[in-house]
């Protein structure tokens, strides 16, 4: 069995230990086992981390796009309004999925687990 590069396989929604199962249950869930290899990926949980870096980086590029449409072309405020915000949401939503992706897959990989009383 070849081995599985776990941020690819997670960024594409896979399982990262086998790379062949489901990572997701829904949009942004976290399936509670692989249904390929049994894997427990309910332990793995990646809070606001990949949000954070959506927002940075659909911003950045977001805002970038309006300031050159705004200052190379003149466009007025309602139609940077119109056409620049749909594309902030749809940069944030193509982002999210692979972004959680790789957060899980980062976890996995670096064998990361939550601190508890005992580990501080």
């Amino acid at each position: 069995m070849p081995k599985t590069n776990p941020y690819a396989a997670g960024a594409a929604g896979r399982c990262p230990v086998c790379g062949e199962g489901f990572l997701f249950e829904g949009f942004l869930k976290v399936a509670p086992r692989c249904e390929a290899c049994g894997y427990d990926l309910s332990r793995h949980e990646t809070g606001d981390g990949a949000a954070t870096f959506v927002i940075l980086i659909a911003g950045a590029l977001c805002a970038f796009g309006a300031l050159f449409s705004m200052f190379a072309w003149n466009w007025p405020v309602w139609l940077l309004l119109v056409v620049w915000l749909p594309m902030t949401l749809l940069a944030c939503l193509v982002l999210m999925r692979p972004a959680k992706g790789l957060m899980v897959a980062a976890q996995i990989a670096n064998r990361a687990s939550e601190a508890g009383r005992d580990d501080v």
